[in-house]
């Protein structure tokens, strides 16, 4: 009974391989979404002041990093909690595949939200003047609290990596 409960619980991490699958389904539409940005900006490009220029590339800077966010999750999840990626050897491989532990991702994904944070942040700053003070006051208190989520993360992990 037991051997067949671990075997059940162990073959249940396959459950996670369409969750990874969505990701990727995520990401397409992610895509999608950013070539729409572009073909949207692209005929009004010379009527778009530089600020308003801007404020689009931001917004296709933010969608990249959480694009590549969604690759690193997908990825490193798969290879961490469901199956190794097999690999053909004349394929391109990522330098990071195989060296992402549960830690690093976690850091990683933390990393990310920061920077995506920051560049959210920055965007409100270049649009202050058409939004309320508290408003901003909230935006700049929740990345505040993102940052120092990912700082705390990071000590913890770097504490708990010393002791062992």
């Amino acid at each position: 009974m037991e051997r067949f409960l671990e075997n059940s619980m162990y073959t249940a991490r396959w459950l996670l391989a369409p969750i990874y699958l969505g990701l990727s389904l995520a990401l397409l539409a992610l895509t999608l979404k950013f070539f729409q940005e572009i073909v949207h900006i692209l005929p009004h490009i010379f009527e778009k002041t530089e600020a308003d220029l801007i404020l689009v590339l931001l917004s296709l800077i933010d969608m990249s990093l959480v694009g590549g966010l969604l690759v690193m999750v997908m990825i490193s999840g798969y290879e961490n909690f469901v199956s190794q990626l097999d690999i053909d050897e004349d394929k391109e491989k990522l330098s990071w595949l195989g060296k992402m532990d549960s830690g690093s991702l976690k850091m990683k994904v933390a990393a990310s939200i920061v920077a995506i944070s920051s560049i959210h942040l920055l965007r409100i700053f270049m649009d202050a003047q058409n939004i309320d003070n508290g408003k901003i006051m909230w935006y700049v208190i929740l990345h505040m609290t993102f940052v120092i989520s990912a700082f705390a993360m990071g000590y913890l992990d770097k504490m708990t990596k010393h002791d062992h």
